[in-house]
């Protein structure tokens, strides 16, 4: 038998409410449940709800940023085909300035061309006229030339005589010089005694040779490196006396006569003797020439 048939046997009394605390109780933590899972999903609907319009907003900003970028792509666009028109424009336009130009050019350079082969027609045509008379002119002149020429052809024949006469003359003056003993003792060059006997010996070539002519009031010159200082003259006996001075040192030749090679070295000049040959003693005149070495090296 059951509890409650029991406690109605023995009390005699009506069934038992205690049972309704523990269903009562059952009831509410079912009830807490169903509202705790109620009150989840509503704040999970929150959520979600919240991360939509987040969503939302987002997206929104997204398309504002792509509206924004396609519109200045647009203007880009636009601005990019603006300025490659003007630039297109700008290229005809300087297509059209360069053509014109070059035809200008073209022009100016045909009509200079132009200009420039009528005035070198027309210089040719005066060079032509020129040439014709000068030849003419020259016609006229080769007449009298060779009318000329026969009277020039006997001129250079009477100078080569002259010329050949003068060499002859020159050989013979040459062959008549002659070679002495110096007071040094050394073989002499050629001597000359006279104006054209020393013109021939210059032209030989051999040694350079100094006129000079030494005076008593006027007793010092200087030939060549080498002072020569008048001393005494004597036109009777046609002797003299002078001093050469070079490098410092002094020689005095003394009583010497005319036509007689006077010799003495000058170390720093040459190896050879200079020369000096007095043509003509005159009163208180000595006058001759002085003849150096041309190769002056120095003795050693």
């Amino acid at each position: 038998m059951s509890i409650l048939s029991n406690e109605n046997e023995e009390g005699g009394k009506a069934p038992s409410m205690r049972w309704l605390p523990a269903t009562a109780a059952v009831l509410g933590l079912g009830v807490a449940g169903c509202l705790g899972a109620l009150v989840y999903q509503n704040a999970q609907l929150a959520n979600a709800r919240t991360e939509v319009a987040g969503l939302r907003n987002d997206i929104s900003a997204v398309r504002q940023d792509v509206g924004a970028t396609e519109s200045r792509f647009r203007d880009n666009v636009e601005m990019l085909s603006r300025q490659l028109a003007e630039a297109r424009s700008q290229a005809q336009q300087s297509v059209e300035r360069a053509r014109a130009a070059a035809r200008k050019q073209t022009e100016a350079m045909a009509t200079t061309a132009a200009a420039r082969q009528d005035e070198q027609s027309r210089r040719l045509a005066a060079e032509l006229d020129r040439l014709k008379d000068s030849s003419e002119q020259a016609t006229v002149r080769l007449t009298d030339i060779g009318s000329t020429v026969g009277a020039v052809k006997s001129e250079v024949g009477e100078v080569k005589t002259q010329v050949a006469s003068a060499r002859t003359e020159l050989d013979q003056t040459i062959a008549d010089l002659k070679r002495v003993r110096g007071d040094m003792g050394v073989m002499s060059g050629l001597i000359a005694t006279n104006s054209t006997e020393l013109a021939a010996l210059r032209a030989l070539g051999e040694r350079d040779y100094f006129e000079f002519s030494l005076t008593k009031a006027q007793a010092r010159r200087l030939l060549a490196g080498v002072n020569l200082v008048y001393k005494k003259a004597d036109p009777k006996r046609n002797r003299f006396t002078l001093e050469v001075v070079a490098e410092d040192k002094r020689v005095e030749k003394k009583d010497r006569g005319i036509n007689e090679p006077v010799q003495f070295y000058v170390p720093s000049k040459s190896r050879q003797p200079f020369e000096l040959v007095v043509n003509e003693v005159r009163k208180d005149t000595i006058v001759g020439y002085l003849s150096a070495p041309k190769m002056q090296v120095a003795q050693r």
